[in-house]
């Protein structure tokens, strides 16, 4: 499955579960760990860890097992790696307190004023 598809179908499984600020970086240019990072709050423990499960199960119907799935017990902040795409799914003062897109736009404009030099 193409990295692209991928993205929409664990996006879709976030929004169908009416996940909060669903929003997808590329962060290609920034690291090789992974093509796309997509963020997502649940209102609720029980609600991430339905989010989290629900991306699994969409992304394994569709031929894509997560390679892993880390912080299902908490419900504070579930991760569902599935390779070119990394889910994080986290409670809104989690997400506030590490400022992911900020902490990921940041390096992006950082790179682009060293490269302008």
């Amino acid at each position: 499955m193409q990295t692209e598809a991928l993205k929409q179908v664990a996006q879709k499984a976030l929004d169908d579960l009416k996940g909060i600020d669903i929003v997808a970086l590329d962060v290609r240019d920034m690291t090789s760990v992974t093509d796309f990072m997509i963020l997502a709050s649940g209102t609720s423990a029980r609600h991430v860890k339905s989010l989290a499960d629900a991306v699994a199960l969409a992304c394994k119907k569709a031929g894509v097992p997560p390679m892993g799935v880390e912080g299902e017990r908490e419900g504070e902040w579930v991760l569902v790696d599935l390779g070119d795409v990394v889910v994080h799914v986290m409670q809104p003062r989690i997400r506030e307190f590490y400022a992911l897109e900020k902490l990921w736009t940041v390096t992006e404009e950082s790179r682009r004023i060293s490269e302008q030099g």
